[in-house]
C-alpha cells in the first residue's frame, strides 16, 4: 500500500485557478458547511483531505511512470470529476484525474493522456479542462440526461480540441451488455487510434444496479470486465501504464464489492508481471 502525499499549490494550479486553491482552503478552515448550492458539504479538515486526494493521484503518476507499479488504485476522498478551474461542485472540490493528467504532461514528459470516466455521472470539469486541448483525450460513459446535464453525444471539443472529447450518454436502466458493447466496439477503437502514453480512469461505481443515486443496472462483475477490457488496451498501447481514482458509490456494500472485482483485476496484472 502507497502512502499519498499532499498536492501542492503549484500542482492543484496546473488545473485550477490559485485563488480558487487559496480560497477552498481559506473557507474550510474557517468552518463553513458548503462550498456551492448545497451538495459539496465540507468541514475544517476537508481541505487537508482533498490536498491528500489530489496528491494520491500524483503519487500514483511518480509509481506507474517511474515503473515501481504496472497500475495503482486511488481510493480517496473527495472525488474530483465534477470540480470546475474555479468552482466546487457534485462532492468535489479539485479535480484529481485533470490534475493527474497535467502532472504527467509537465512533470514527466508524457505527450499524450487518455481519461475514460465510468462514474454514472458526466465528469463536467474534467472534460472542461481539456475541452480545447488535443493532447488529453477524455470519454465518458454516463447516465443522461442526469446530474450535472452535460455529456451530450455532441459534446466532442473545439478548436485543436474538436474529436478528442467522446461521450457515450446511455438511458436510464442500461444494462452490462450494453456497457460492454460501447466500450468494445467504440471506446477501445478510439483509445487505440489515440494512441495515448498513459490511460486514467475516473471510476465511480455507483452505475451499479444497487446505488440509491442513480438509475442503471450495472454488475459488480462489469465493472471488473470493465477493468479487465481497459487493461489489455493499456498493456498494447501504453506499456500497462494505467492509474484508476475513485470517484462516486453510495450503495457501501456495492461499492466495496465493485472496487474488490476492480483490484482484483489489477493485481492479476501485477501477478502475470511478476
Amino acid at each position: 500500500m502507497l502512502e499519498p502525499r499532499k498536492a501542492t499549490e503549484d500542482e492543484i494550479s496546473l488545473n485550477h485557478g490559485r485563488e480558487y486553491v487559496r480560497e477552498v482552503g481559506r473557507r474550510c478552515k474557517e468552518g463553513e458547511s458548503y462550498l456551492d448550492g448545497g451538495d459539496t458539504v465540507v468541514c475544517p479538515d476537508s481541505f487537508e483531505a482533498a490536498l491528500l486526494s489530489a496528491g494520491a493521484g500524483l503519487t500514483a503518476v511518480d509509481q506507474v511512470i517511474d515503473g515501481k507499479c504496472d497500475n495503482v488504485f486511488c481510493a480517496v476522498r473527495p472525488p474530483g470529476h465534477h470540480a470546475e478551474n474555479s468552482q466546487a461542485m457534485g462532492f468535489c472540490l479539485f479535480n484529481n484525474a485533470a490534475i493527474s493528467a497535467r502532472y504527467a504532461q509537465t512533470q514527466k514528459g508524457l505527450d499524450r493522456i487518455m481519461i475514460f470516466d465510468w462514474d454514472v455521472h458526466h465528469g463536467n470539469g474534467t472534460q472542461n479542462s481539456f475541452y480545447s486541448d488535443p493532447s488529453v483525450f477524455y470519454s465518458s460513459i454516463h447516465q443522461f440526461p442526469f446530474y450535472p446535464g452535460t455529456g451530450a453525444g455532441d459534446e466532442t471539443g473545439t478548436g485543436d480540441g474538436l474529436g478528442t472529447t467522446l461521450n457515450f450518454p446511455m438511458p436510464a436502466y442500461s444494462q452490462d451488455a450494453d456497457y460492454m458493447a460501447v466500450l468494445e466496439n467504440k471506446l477501445v477503437p478510439k483509445i487505440f487510434e489515440f494512441n495515448p502514453d498513459l490511460i486514467i480512469l475516473s471510476a465511480g461505481f455507483d452505475a451499479h444496479q444497487n446505488d440509491p443515486l442513480a438509475n442503471m443496472e450495472i454488475s459488480t462483475a462489469c465493472f471488473g470486465a470493465m477493468t479487465k477490457m481497459i487493461l489489455a488496451t493499456a498493456e498494447e498501447v501504453c506499456q500497462g501504464r494505467l492509474i484508476s481514482l475513485l470517484e462516486g458509490g453510495y450503495d457501501h456494500s456495492a461499492l466495496g464489492d465493485s472496487v474488490a472485482s476492480h483490484l482484483g483485476n489489477l493485481l492479476s496484472l501485477d501477478s502475470e508481471h511478476r
